[in-house]
């Protein structure tokens, strides 16, 4: 074998941990708003390409399915479901929505531009980059323990023997394996588990059975396709202000994801690039009825984990993701995967994401004996991790991190920089 083939199989064997990392997350939005899995994928897919596209080919990062537009999206839809007859009309009116939603981002990409990174930078310094991303990996911490530790709702022995051989897994292959098995630790993780659960009875095969070979010859996704956007104001209102709250989790998640490949994209190519890579990638999926797009924190834990930065593995994902988007058998499959074994991989993602953070505040020698910088960092982590949510209008919501981020971004612009905020190299 050439090398130049071997290389087209590892990244093509990376392609699928991404995949892999990103799906449940990426399904479970669709699942709890009515919205339709295939679509998602696809959209997710389509996403990715058209923000690697924007960006230069140069930011490896993932785009799926964004929480945070939750709450408005089934605010409007509410418990109405294909099939209803109310449903077209109230996802027409989602769409235009999240297609003005993917405007947003691109007027404050337009001001970034013109104003320049600069200021962004000035707003978030280590001292509140470094918290943020700790933060951002605990918030969804919980998730993964509840699927690692739990079945069908309850605590489950078995659960956590599953969960204890695919740690040890990829705690072995990472420390350990050579070569190509160095670099597959989560996928061969999942391969494991997948084993282990088969005889205690944890694999569901139903959605395998029950998907369309191709999904879009499927005449219910076909009409969510072609359902018209409409511009409703209740709609936008409910929707669209929801962007300027995950524009702060967006710079969150790229200096995340920068740390990790050691390369500053804020400068190159540019966070506003990103933010309208993201727009695009929200207003497209608003377009077709996919829920809006966000920057996976996922595939940078993989990314962590394997040690490979090449933006072309996240690009063959895209392409995988759209294969499960189109073909309704292939996604039924990912599908069947039980939840002790993503969550047992989601716990050794979440936690790399949180090690990042530590590791910025470690490498820009902060002084923790200072008062602001103590400070600052409490706070960050109190009001990030424990706020869940809070009510800003009607259905919108801020989301406990955005709101950790404005308050550490304003500590860090009111509170005074001492002489000894940075430690001195002795």
């Amino acid at each position: 074998m050439s090398e130049q083939q071997r290389t087209k199989r590892q990244k093509l064997i990376l392609g699928i941990q991404h995949t892999l990392a990103m799906f449940g997350a990426t399904v479970l939005v669709p699942a709890l708003t009515g919205l339709n899995t295939s679509i998602t994928l696809f959209c997710a897919g389509v996403g990715t390409l058209l923000f690697h596209w924007i960006t230069k080919k140069k930011v490896p990062v993932f785009l799926g399915s964004s929480f945070a537009f939750m709450g408005g999206i089934i605010a409007i839809i509410g418990d109405s479901r294909m099939g209803d007859p109310d449903f077209l009309e109230k996802l027409a009116e989602v769409k235009g929505a999240l297609i003005i939603a993917g405007l947003v981002y691109a007027v404050f990409s337009l001001l970034i531009k013109i104003f320049g990174y600069e200021k962004v930078n000035k707003l978030l310094p280590p001292i509140v980059t470094g918290p943020i991303i700790i933060v951002i990996g605990l918030r969804l911490s919980g998730s993964a323990i509840n699927s690692a530790f739990y079945y069908n709702g309850e605590f489950s022995l078995k659960a956590i023997c599953v969960t204890t051989v695919i740690l040890a897994t990829v705690i072995l292959i990472s420390v350990f394996a050579k070569g190509i098995f160095n670099l597959m630790p989560i996928l061969f993780a999942i391969i494991v588990g997948y084993l282990v659960c088969l005889p205690m009875g944890f694999c569901d095969f139903t959605s395998v059975r029950e998907a369309h070979f191709l999904s879009f010859m499927d005449q219910d996704i076909l009409a969510q396709l072609l359902t018209i956007p409409v511009f409703k104001m209740d709609a936008i209102i409910a929707i669209a202000p929801i962007a300027l709250v995950t524009l702060i989790e967006h710079v969150g998640d790229i200096t995340t994801n920068g740390a990790v490949v050691g390369k500053n994209f804020m400068v190159d190519p540019g966070i506003h690039r990103t933010i309208l890579g993201d727009g695009v990638a929200t207003a497209f999926a608003g377009l077709l009825g996919g829920p809006a797009n966000t920057t996976y924190g996922e595939n940078t834990g993989v990314l962590a984990v394997t040690k490979v930065y090449d933006p072309s593995v996240i690009r063959v994902a895209a392409v995988f993701a759209i294969i499960l988007g189109v073909f309704g058998k292939f996604g039924g499959f990912i599908s069947s995967i039980p939840g002790p074994v993503t969550g047992a991989i989601s716990i050794v993602l979440y936690g790399m994401i949180s090690a990042v953070g530590v590791r910025i505040l470690v490498n820009s020698r902060l002084n923790f004996g200072n008062s602001r910088n103590l400070m600052i960092a409490a706070i960050i982590f109190v009001v990030g991790i424990g706020c869940d949510s809070i009510p800003v209008y009607g259905a919108v919501t801020i989301s406990g991190l955005a709101l950790a981020a404005m308050i550490g971004i304003f500590l860090a612009a009111v509170l005074p920089v001492a002489d000894d905020s940075v430690l001195e190299d002795k």
